[in-house]
């Protein structure tokens, strides 16, 4: 089952506030979920404003959950610990790491014709 943490819009017509939850990536955005993660509501200022269980974030990462866009930096603001995404870890050249080849060993100077 691939696992995601994204955010589930509730709310009424220009009053939006969302879940933050881990769910099944073939389930449609506001469809069923497994967990709710956290709440963030962007009309709201100061601490309520976004509300996330860490542990429990920490525990679907541990699990191979995939953040959503939208989610990475609401978990960065709230100071949660997360992988870097596969898309942007650094890989490294088969060049770096295979043997550099020897130098070809110095030969002997030619005779000076006279």
């Amino acid at each position: 089952m691939a696992t995601k943490i994204r955010l589930r819009r509730t709310g009424t017509t220009n009053d939006a506030h969302f879940r933050i939850v881990a769910t099944d990536t073939r389930f449609p955005r506001d469809g069923r979920f497994i967990e709710v993660l956290g709440h963030y509501n962007p009309r709201l200022k100061g601490d309520d404003k976004l509300v996330v269980n860490a542990e429990r974030v920490a525990h679907w990462i541990g699990k191979g959950a995939q953040i959503s866009d939208a989610v990475r930096p609401l978990l960065k603001l709230k100071g949660v610990k997360l992988p870097m995404p596969a898309a942007r870890r650094p890989r490294r050249s088969k060049a770096k790491t295979a043997a550099a080849p020897a130098a070809p060993a110095a030969a002997p100077a030619a005779p000076a014709k006279a």
